[in-house]
């Protein structure tokens, strides 16, 4: 088992200043109208969508999958940014002590599966909560350390932090989680090499199309399948509030049901996956929850849906696929 608990401030603050390469004044730095092709075509094609994991039927004949998802956020909405706000720590409160318990009882009310991503220090702060949601037979899987963006982590540290989140929901749980979804869906050009290299089944961070894919780095396939999100199909999209950046939420539950509904339902057209991104600081309050329940209501009067986790849905594609 590895050291439980990363780096301190003051030896990651070190690491990433050596880390960073020499800053080079904006000035003089080159334009993108000015890359050569060999440096364009090396960003764009370090992580790229595969092969199509698409299964060419669902199990039992199902019309279509469903995925439900959770991201356990709560404090580390705060804490990530290195803030202290009472306030901003009591909504993350919020999720787990309302949203948790009406989110599970609203699954146990339809007898379906969920996935829920959970960031080590959420575990360490809520144990019961997680172990309460693997019991009920839920999949726990990995969303970082302390909702950390990839993005701006030196490598070492990166990796350092998600292998250390895996060991602790594997302490917490008691199950070793197959599966991630990046802090915000942040994406470092190493996030993938090291999410192949702890032999994850899968990743659900990125949306280079509406259903499965194998994910490639550097053009080679890694084996690693894409459950793909979509901020269309984000609650935080529509509900998130920031009262000091002017950010306010505009859209009434009824509008993000007939989002939701109708992107349900030009799935079942196409016979694939239905994927929605959810946070239960936001869909746990009484109004946006019963927006959820008729949604499932919705769901489940088509017949033929397969409610799984990520997991199960990743596990079935990358099988049929062979």
């Amino acid at each position: 088992m590895r050291s439980l608990y990363p780096m301190g401030r003051e030896e990651l603050e070190e690491e990433t200043m050596s880390a960073r390469p020499t800053v080079v004044p904006k000035e003089e730095q080159e334009q993108p109208w000015q890359w050569s092709e060999e440096r364009w075509r090396g960003i764009v094609e370090r992580v790229r969508a595969g092969r199509t994991l698409r299964p060419g039927s669902w199990p039992d004949g199902a019309r279509c999958a469903v995925a439900l998802s959770f991201d356990s956020d709560h404090e580390t909405g705060e804490l990530r940014e290195g803030g202290e706000s009472i306030g901003r720590l009591s909504q993350g409160q919020y999720g787990n002590r309302a949203g948790i318990p009406r989110i599970l009882a609203l699954l146990q009310k339809y007898a379906i599966p969920a996935t829920f991503y959970v960031p080590a220090v959420s575990a360490m702060l809520h144990p019961d909560e997680q172990r309460r949601v693997a019991a009920e037979g839920h999949e726990i899987g990995i969303h970082g350390w302390i909702h950390e963006r990839n993005s701006i982590l030196p490598e070492a540290s990166e990796r350092d932090l998600q292998m250390r989140a895996a060991d602790m929901l594997e302490k917490v749980t008691g199950r070793r989680p197959v599966g991630i979804r990046t802090p915000s869906w942040d994406f470092s050009p190493q996030t993938l090499a090291i999410t192949r290299d702890m032999g994850l089944l899968y990743d659900s961070s990125l949306m280079a199309d509406d259903d499965c894919y194998e994910l490639l780095l550097d053009g080679q396939p890694t084996g690693v399948v894409e459950l793909p999100v979509e901020w269309i199909r984000d609650d935080a999209v529509y509900f998130n509030m920031n009262r000091f950046s002017a950010l306010r939420p505009y859209t009434p539950p009824s509008a993000v049901l007939e989002i939701f509904q109708s992107e349900f339902d030009e799935t079942v057209k196409e016979k694939g996956l239905f994927l929605l991104t959810m946070h239960p600081h936001y869909i746990g309050h009484r109004s946006r929850l019963a927006l959820l329940d008729r949604l499932i209501t919705h769901i489940k009067s088509v017949p033929g849906v397969w409610f799984a986790t990520h997991a199960q849905v990743a596990e079935y594609c990358k099988a049929q696929a062979g």
